[in-house]
């Protein structure tokens, strides 16, 4: 690290790389940067002195793969945070509780910490304290050669039209780079710099009140360190619950910025009347104590999307480049995610052997999509609590949105059938839900009827007619594959991963028996409990997309057997059917609060 004397002393820095914030977004871009071209000289400069706290604790599965591609999984690991198995809801059109799992909980063993990132932690994700766990992160960036300037401002950004010629700091020193990244938060110090404007949604202007609290009870103990999330619905807002440690929890409280107006309270009054009016949150905290003092903390209207993502030479990622209402956890996987997209195309671009341009507008393409999707999915959950009266009628905006012309029930059946589905290079999937989860959620929102088309179906055809060729990019060992996709309309199938393997058994065969066996065959190594059926499913999930998308024809032949799928099936089902289905686990699971006849 770079000590402040020397820093004042030196008029001007030369790097490769320059990127503003030090936080998820900011060490992700270094860490890769350094572990695939350890010959890119790569700078942080972050104003705070770490560890700092941050807000942010709940994480995706996809942040632990990414995690281990910087080589920092260990490390985190080592720390001892819970481990998060899903979330348990009240929300939707009935106030009953369900739960949402990525893995089957029954199934997740006793396995002894710290562990390696094989087997069921693959389908894991963290609930952290984001001081330590952000200062992991900035000092594994640091141990791989990243020069790490912490206490250091930004004071000016130096540009000459849409390029950017320095970073003037707080000692005067300028800093010059071929590449200089916006990791900085809200703050978004290069975005506003370059005049990029960033678009909220009217419809999530929302308030968040936390605290932290010591003491605080787990609902449930998974094994060992695993737990699930507490998300509860009050009819002005809601409520999270998020287990950090043996005794440590972050709480908070959020509600449309307009109800928080008119309610005339003070935050803290608001967030604690919230708890009182919510059970099972106030069950888990009888006896605990803030940390804080009750020094409630807030933020407000943070849903945005940029609206463009490079420069010149330069990059956005991170909560600069978009953020999504904290209801579905997203926050951390798009820091991470962004990031991750941010080192691939400036380390392919090192490579000069793609178009710079290309990457740069696949980069903002993809970005952006996955950034938008989320806040529209985030606003489909507060319309199915109640802030929508139809919501038909806003599936109807939502797949407009998505450049489809249907009519309210077309736009059910588009959600139903998959329609928040993020197109993935390698599966289908949205996030944390698949497309069986979201069928289910759909339903259980809407209190309609969600089936898989497929399962109505026993013969596919592949249909390619009309269909064009595009790139997409594969992001693998530091280097962006061109994938062949099909695209027609909206539509893209990539010719990789799960669709590619599909269309492939599809080239040989129709029938949906033969097809299944030949999926079971290509599966049959997979070890790990639980996981060879969630890999079929993955499979099944694919085809659905692709037969609603138009790219398979799907027909149905009496003389052959049809296949039943469970919708969301063991990972989202009502608490009374997961707690049906652990008297048989196979490991440890502990609840804190036994409801109804069992309670205390």
């Amino acid at each position: 690290m770079i000590s402040q004397p020397e820093h004042a002393i030196s008029k001007e820095i030369n790097v490769d790389v320059a990127i503003i914030g030090g936080g998820p977004s900011g060490t992700t871009v270094g860490s890769l940067l350094r572990k695939y071209n350890p010959d890119l000289s790569v700078m942080i400069i972050e104003k705070a002195k770490f560890p700092r706290e941050h807000v942010g604790e709940s994480q995706l599965p996809g942040i632990s793969a990414i995690l281990d591609e910087m080589g920092v999984w260990d490390k985190v690991e080592a720390a001892n945070f819970p481990v998060k198995l899903g979330g348990s809801y009240t929300w939707g059109k009935e106030a009953d509780a369900w739960d949402f799992d990525f893995y089957p909980a029954e199934e997740f063993t006793d396995e002894e910490r710290p562990a390696q990132y094989k087997g069921q932690r693959r389908f894991t994700a963290f609930q952290v304290e984001r001081d330590r766990y952000d200062e992991i992160l900035l000092r594994h960036s640091e141990s791989l050669g990243v020069d790490v300037h912490e206490e250091t401002m930004v004071r000016e950004v130096l540009k000459d039209g849409d390029r950017i010629t320095g970073l003037r700091l707080d000692s005067g020193t300028i800093v010059r780079a071929r590449h200089y990244i916006d990791g900085s938060g809200d703050a978004a110090i290069l975005r506003k710099a370059m005049g990029v404007e960033s678009v909220a949604p009217t419809s999530l202007r929302n308030v968040a009140f936390w605290d932290y609290y010591d003491n605080a009870k787990w609902a449930i103990e998974i094994g060992i360190g695993g737990t699930r999330v507490q998300v509860r619905s009050l009819s002005y807002g809601w409520i999270w619950f998020i287990p950090l440690g043996p005794s440590k929890a972050s709480v908070g409280f959020i509600c449309p910025s307009e109800y928080y107006k008119e309610s005339g309270l003070t935050p803290k009054e608001l967030f604690l009347k919230a708890i009182e009016e919510q059970k099972e949150i106030n069950a888990l905290l009888v006896n605990a104590k803030s940390t804080t003092g009750g020094n409630v903390l807030s933020t407000k209207n943070w849903s945005h999307l940029a609206n463009r993502l490079t420069g010149e030479n330069w990059w956005i990622c991170g909560e600069s480049a978009g953020f999504a209402d904290p209801i579905l956890a997203a926050g951390m996987t798009l820091a991470h995610g962004t990031a991750r997209e941010v080192a691939y195309a400036i380390l392919e671009i090192e490579h000069g052997e793609i178009e710079p341009e290309w990457i740069k507008e696949s980069y903002d393409q993809k970005g952006r999509r996955n950034i938008n999707q989320h806040i529209r999915f985030a606003e489909y959950w507060y319309a199915a609590n109640g802030r929508f009266t139809d919501l038909q009628d806003y599936c109807k905006d939502i797949a407009k949105d998505a450049g489809l012309n249907l009519n309210p029930a077309q736009a059910w059946r588009w959600l139903a059938q998959g329609g928040f589905t993020n197109q993935r290079i390698d599966q289908a999937g949205f996030g944390a839900f698949d497309v069986g989860s979201s069928k289910q959620l759909i339903e259980r929102f809407s209190g309609g009827k969600s089936k898989f088309q497929i399962s109505k179906l026993n013969s596919f055809t592949l249909n390619f007619n009309n269909a064009e060729e595009e790139y997409q990019g594969e992001l693998v060992d530091g280097r962006i594959k061109r994938v062949m996709c099909y695209k027609r309309g909206e539509a893209v199938l990539p010719m990789a991963g799960a669709w590619k393997a599909m269309v492939d058994v599809l080239k040989q065969e129709s029938d949906l028996e033969t097809i299944y066996k030949m999926l079971e065959g290509s599966i049959a190594k997979t070890t790990v409990s639980g996981a060879q059926s969630l890999n079929m499913f993955i499979f099944m999930q694919t085809l659905e997309v692709m037969v609603g998308e138009g790219w398979v024809i799907g027909k149905l032949k009496k003389s052959r057997p049809t296949l039943k799928i469970e919708i969301g099936g063991r990972l989202n089902r009502s608490e009374e059917e997961a707690r049906e289905a652990m008297k048989n686990a196979k490991g440890t699971i502990k609840f804190a609060i036994e409801h109804d006849a069992d309670a205390n």
